[in-house]
């Protein structure tokens, strides 16, 4: 990762650690990249509700117009909107404003490229390097040559009917409760349930700038269990900022996250012949009981680094078709390039009722194993995680727990630390083993107090 941009874009606290000079310089180096291969460019951007997205969008196309690029405004949209509108009307390149599921006082820049992947880590090294000012200043754009900029929403509306159009049937009589959280799915998300015929139910709907992702959507979930047990709905999704997330709730009030969701859907699809290779792409972090139940299932799974940008690399490589994280984050390749989460809640709608089965019964089998995480704050990560008494805890804890169980102790990419993960059958085994680790860490010296 580089010094400004991580697995999933730019993002700091508003007028802090990302600045309206940062959005400025990410849009005159982006113009100017793409107006050197010799054509005007034309950039699409959307963003999410937080007050500060507008002061970034208006900064980015002030340098993308000052360069000489034509831009495309989506308004108030979903990442996964901008990331088909890009592949599917030839722009050179999207841009997202959103941080995320991260607080209102957050924002960020994701770029995504003209296939509608998140972009290469060459060219975001570029715009670094650009920022800090380690490469010659970019010309401007003069005359004629200045940038136009125009309303889009024609875009998000052409998302919408395309969403609508992979329902395989009717919703109707399907009461559904969505948890907007205040963010980007406010516009789109009951617009679609709606549309296919459910019963809807939306729940922190109204956005005012400050209150995308406080106490509601896909990292708030007891908000929607409570809506969805008291009002007696048949399923409800959850979904982040920037709606590129889903989280379900099943018709018993249970969380569904993003393991259970690729059972599910996993299995569905492989009945159906959709599950490319029979494979499903995971995250180290996924859940030991979704490994136990897809073996089970007769499906084959592989791991990659935390990031669905590990996941949807994985996949376009070795053309697999459902891939995803704990969090939510699920891809269905056929359909998108990225995480989406009003494609997955449509995506769980098909499974449920082409199989005639509500999401409890499809996710039965799964038993997921309680895991405890610890991050602990170290004063070199590499030195700690390579320290040979370090390794030999772990490995003593991997004997103990054999088949019942797993440790996980990786580094953070963002942070100080090392995290420390154990799964196993019963709470207190996790918090045995993870002590075992983190005591070494302690014993010699590594932990900063």
């Amino acid at each position: 990762m580089g010094k400004y941009f991580g697995t999933d874009g730019f993002r700091g606290e508003a007028n802090v650690t990302l600045t309206v000079d940062h959005a400025y310089k990410v849009g005159r180096y982006l113009g100017w990249y793409f107006r050197s291969e010799g054509h005007r460019p034309q950039i699409v951007i959307g963003k999410d509700t937080r007050r500060s997205s507008y002061m970034f969008e208006y900064s980015l196309v002030a340098g993308l117009t000052a360069s000489g690029a034509d831009v495309y405004l989506l308004h108030v949209t979903t990442t996964p909107s901008v990331s088909y509108v890009v592949r599917t009307e030839g722009f050179d390149c999207g841009i997202m404003i959103s941080a995320s599921h991260n607080p209102y006082y957050d924002n960020g820049i994701k770029i995504i490229n003209g296939r509608g992947h998140k972009m290469e880590a060459e060219v975001e090294e570029k715009i670094e390097a650009y920022i800090d000012g380690k490469t010659e200043e970019i010309p401007l754009a003069k005359k004629e040559s200045i940038g136009a900029t125009t309303d889009y929403s024609m875009g998000r509306n052409r998302y919408i009917a395309y969403l609508i159009s992979l329902a395989t049937r009717s919703f109707k009589h399907m009461r559904v409760g969505l948890d907007c959280a205040n963010g980007s799915a406010y516009a789109i998300a009951k617009n679609v349930f709606n549309a296919l015929g459910a019963h809807t139910y939306a729940i922190n709907n109204n956005p005012d700038g400050l209150n995308i992702n406080t106490d509601c959507g896909s990292t708030h979930i007891e908000v929607l269990q409570k809506f969805v047990k008291e009002n007696s709905l048949d399923v409800g999704f959850a979904f982040d900022g920037d709606a590129d997330r889903c989280i379900a709730v099943d018709d018993q009030g249970n969380i569904v996250d993003g393991d259970l969701i690729l059972y599910a859907c996993g299995t569905y699809m492989k009945d159906c012949g959709a599950l490319n290779n029979n494979t499903i792409v995971t995250t180290v972090m996924s859940n030991l009981g979704l490994y136990k139940a897809l073996d089970r299932a007769g499906i084959r799974y592989e791991k990659t680094a935390v990031g669905d940008k590990y996941v949807n690399e994985n996949m376009t490589t070795n053309g697999h078709s459902l891939g995803g994280e704990q969090s939510g984050h699920i891809i269905f390749s056929k359909h998108a390039t990225t995480g989406d989460g009003i494609l997955t809640s449509l995506k769980i709608m098909e499974a449920m009722l082409e199989q005639k089965q509500p999401l409890s019964k499809l996710v039965e089998p799964v038993t997921i194993y309680p895991q405890l995480l610890q991050n602990v704050r170290v004063k070199d990560k590499q030195t700690a995680q390579e320290d040979p008494d370090v390794i030999a805890a772990v490995q003593s804890v991997e004997k103990a727990l054999g088949d019942d169980g797993r440790i996980l102790v990786r580094q953070s990419g963002t942070e100080p630390l090392i995290r420390v993960m154990v799964e196993a059958k019963t709470d207190e085994i996790c918090q045995k083993h993870v002590k075992e680790v983190v005591d070494v860490l302690i014993a010699n010296g590594h932990v900063v107090e």
